[in-house]
């Protein structure tokens, strides 16, 4: 008999464990080796059955056990204990308190999924584990930060695998009191609800769940709520479900309403307004007109004085390499949207433009996220170095007639939250070496601190964890696995692991693409390799299906079933046992699909190898030591040469280095491969983590964003309605400008070093003054064509008169380079406010 309704009958606690309340309530408890492991001590299996959720735990305990832990003087101490540590981390100032100059008050970070825990399931992939790093690592550096999203009430999904290897999936239903969440209410007790005017005269309604992730607040908006009528209250139903108009009023509601929510927050809590809003992807674009229509009705702002205001104090993280990526919707669906009252006093057709492809190649019937991005995203990034190479080229079709190299997408490398992913056995090993569990901030290449036995026997744990584990999951699978579960993998043997989302870009399955040479390798009787394998393929995506069912049906054969294995569910509570049960990480993307990829960072915080093609964060950080680089057939003549040549290295790096390395002992050790395990937990471990990248956020992006955007809001918007009748007066008279004449002197053909180059511009400004442009001399080596490469020089000309209707610009070169050399001169605008000269694309070459 099934329940119409099912919920959380949460227990009394006493006076004296009333500070489990706190605790459960407190997402810290998820990276708290401490919390957590007081949570589990009041009933070890229990605490597994209910994933691993204090909330849970607590109603799920029963009083009688509850009340006997309260008579328990020593539990009660740790309680106390722990809850005097929470309270410590909320309140005591942390780095950002620490930083001197002006820095930003509040931050929102937008994103549509939050990956925190595995008990809930608001993710997908990495990009919902990024930011829910990103989250954590703002927690602990006590950066200001509030993020935004959805509540998925069926999450993504569950996976399980058939008995043919096909993906099933199912979507349990959650209850969010029964997680840890609070609602968000009104000083009344009257729970917040946040609307949007939709199509059709109706109304969309959302009230907002709130998850302390230490000291930052997430906010997730739930259309589940009495106040919609039945089809809107599936709005917020299941993360990356439906298409179309379901999918575009996700991101309404989560752009639009998470503004709202911010507001409602802020005025319930007394928390200062944001300064900065950070969008993490596109997907959370439509926050951008939220904040402009606000300016609009409430501060009588025009357009382009609010696009220039909500431009300054936004930012914009790209995390795709391809533009099938990217979310598009049809252009006039949008404008059924933007046509209600949704944005109120919001020019409908500019906004419209906002997100336009208007660009050589582009679709003029689609609205595009990206492009909306990055055009309210006055400061933008991508996700590695190699991936903000790869998005300057993308998008650089918004900038025309600007070099690729300049267009204005920086880029921050992602990083791992260390305290979620390390193991805890490899903290409790730095607690006893070095006196803290702060693994990535310790060199472990000193064998008088670590010795070799003593780092081998916790690797070797943490394999018989992963062991342990995978016989677990495939004997609970219910299929044919169950029979021979209990013989798989051996704590013994080499152990690579793979495991991400499944598109085919991804490659699941390029290491079968020759299945005797695998086989060769998985079953040699001397030295013999295993492969633990998970991942999940979008439920709408067929030929991701297609390969999960390829490998799993490969890996049940019997000649290989005990040395590679598929684990179904890939998710957080997995990957935290399978990452530092491993040897070697294996990432085999196609180059340079993978924007960054962090699943390789959390394996080498806990002492993986990376064996990976040179893409994402691997192209910058291999350096030959921390493990080994696929080449790259970039030459190859089709796909599949490319995969087999692709797949024919990656197997003789197994064969030939990674087997030997691993299987050299001395005394029963592998010396040598625990020196290059040192030097990865040392070397990667001071770079590969979210603290660092959120630094670089604070120090890059947030408080230039903030400094910004304060500028422009002072004095009643006055510099922000100056910039925008800035701007519209150099769009107006851009075609007119023109490079005239240059001429250079005192340099002979064959010039030489030390000698000074002087250059005289003539330039027709078309009824712009010298001082809304600057006119640079842009120098480097060149090459056989006579382009520009490598680093150039750009420097300044200075307005020294006028000569026949042109303004003429000189400066002075002392050459101090030799070897082919070039020089020419351009005209941008130029305004104090703005980011970056090139970023309304508008350029005036000499010719």
């Amino acid at each position: 008999m099934k329940a119409l309704r099912t919920f959380t009958v949460r227990p009394v606690l006493s006076e004296r464990l009333a500070p489990l309340d706190r605790l459960a309530s407190n997402w810290r408890w998820s990276w708290s080796r401490a919390t957590h492991a007081l949570f589990a001590s009041m009933d070890p299996g229990l605490w597994a059955q209910v994933g691993e959720n204090p909330s849970r735990m607590l109603g799920a305990l029963g009083q009688a056990r509850l009340d006997e832990l309260g008579r328990d003087e020593q539990f009660v101490a740790r309680v106390n204990e722990e809850d005097e540590r929470l309270r410590a981390y909320l309140t005591g100032d942390r780095w950002f308190q620490s930083l001197p100059g002006p820095k930003p008050a509040h931050i929102a970070y937008f994103s549509p999924e939050f990956g925190v825990d595995g008990s809930l399931p608001q993710y997908s992939g990495g990009l919902g584990i990024l930011a829910g790093d990103h989250l954590k690592s703002a927690s602990d550096l006590g950066v200001p930060l509030t993020g935004v999203g959805l509540f998925y009430r069926a999450g993504y999904f569950r996976q399980s695998i058939a008995d043919d290897g096909w993906q099933r999936e199912s979507y349990p239903v959650l209850d969010p009191y029964g997680l840890g969440l609070t609602l968000l209410r009104e000083d009344d007790d009257t729970p917040v609800e946040i609307t949007l005017a939709v199509t059709g005269g109706r109304t969309l309604s959302a009230r907002v769940w709130v998850a302390d992730i230490g000291r930052v607040p997430l906010l997730l908006l739930d259309s589940e709520t009495p106040a919609n009528p039945e089809d809107l209250r599936h709005v917020t139903d299941r993360l990356y479900g439906g298409g179309g108009e379901h999918r575009l009023l996700q991101e309404l509601l989560l752009g639009i309403g998470g503004v709202r929510a911010v507001r409602a927050w802020c005025r319930i809590t007394g928390r200062e307004e944001p300064d900065v809003y950070h969008t993490n992807e596109g997907h959370a674009g439509f926050q951008g007109l939220e904040r402009m229509a606000e300016l609009i009705t409430g501060e009588d702002l025009g357009f382009d004085a609010a696009l220039a205001q909500v431009r300054a104090s936004t930012v914009f993280t790209t995390h795709t390499p391809v533009p099938a990526g990217i979310d598009r919707f049809s252009r006039d669906l949008v404008a059924e949207y933007l046509a209600t009252d949704l944005l109120a006093g919001l020019d409908a057709d500019r906004a419209l433009a906002l997100g336009a492809e208007d660009y050589p190649g582009g679709d003029a019937g689609v609205f595009n996220m990206a492009v909306l991005g990055l055009h309210l995203g006055q400061h933008a990034n991508g996700v590695s170095r190699l991936h903000g190479t790869v998005s300057r080229a993308m998008f650089g079709t918004l900038w025309p007639g600007v070099d690729t190299d300049e267009v204005p997408i920086g880029s921050i490398t992602n990083g791992v939250h260390a305290p979620t992913w390390v193991h805890p056995a490899l903290k409790a090993l730095s607690e006893r070496a070095f006196g803290d569990a702060l693994t990535t901030e310790h060199d472990w290449r000193d064998r008088d601190v670590v010795g070799d036995g003593e780092l081998w026997a916790v690797r070797t744990a943490m394999k018989q964890e992963l062991i342990a584990e995978a016989r677990g999951r495939l004997a609970a699978a219910g299929s044919t696995a169950g029979a021979w579960a209990g013989n798989v993998l051996d704590p013994d043997v080499l152990t690579i692991g793979f495991a991400r989302r499944v598109p085919t870009y991804k490659r699941l399955t390029l290491m079968l693409r020759d299945p005797e040479r695998l086989t060769r390798l998985l079953t040699d009787p001397e030295r013999p390799v295993q492969i633990v394998i998970g991942g999940k393929s979008h439920p709408a995506d067929d030929s991701g299906k297609l390969l999960i069912q390829q490998l799993v049906r490969f890996s049940r054969d019997p000649k290989v079933r005990d040395r590679i294995v598929f684990l179904p569910d890939y998710d957080i509570t997995l990957a935290k046992t399978l990452y530092p049960g491993c040897d070697v990480w294996l990432n085999n993307p196609l180059r340079p699909l993978e924007a960054c990829g962090t699943s390789g960072m959390k394996a080498a915080l806990n002492g993986a190898l990376n064996l990976s093609v040179l893409d994402g964060w691997w192209d910058e950080w291999f350096d030959g030591r921390n493990g080994w680089a696929i080449p790259t057939a970039d030459t190859a003549t089709s796909d599949s040469e490319r995969d087999d040549l692709e797949a024919a290295a990656l197997y003789d790096l197994i064969e030939h280095q990674l087997v030997p390395a691993f299987y050299d002992r001395d005394g029963g050790i592998p010396v040598g491969w625990l020196e290059r395990v040192r030097h990865t937990m040392t070397d990667l471990g001071a770079k590969a983590t979210s603290d660092r990248m959120v630094r670089e956020y604070v120090g890059a992006l947030y408080t230039p964003a903030a400094v910004h955007a304060h500028a422009l809001a002072a004095d009643g918007h006055a510099a922000a309605i100056e910039l925008a009748a800035y701007i519209a007066r150099v769009q107006a008279a851009w075609a007119g400008v023109r490079v005239r004449s240059v001429d250079a002197s005192g340099l002979a053909q064959q010039a030489r070093a030390g000698e000074r180059l002087i250059v005289r511009a003539e330039v027709e400004l078309s009824g712009l003054d010298p001082a809304d442009v600057a006119v640079q001399l842009v120098s480097g080596r060149a090459d056989a064509d006579g382009d520009l490469t490598g680093e150039r020089s750009v420097r300044a000309l200075d307005p020294t008169g006028a000569h026949e209707g042109a303004t003429v610009f000189e400066t002075m070169l002392d050459l101090d380079v030799t070897g082919p050399f070039g020089y020419t001169v351009r005209v941008v605008p130029q305004h104090p406010h703005l980011v970056s000269a090139v970023e309304f694309g508008l350029v005036a070459f000499a010719s």
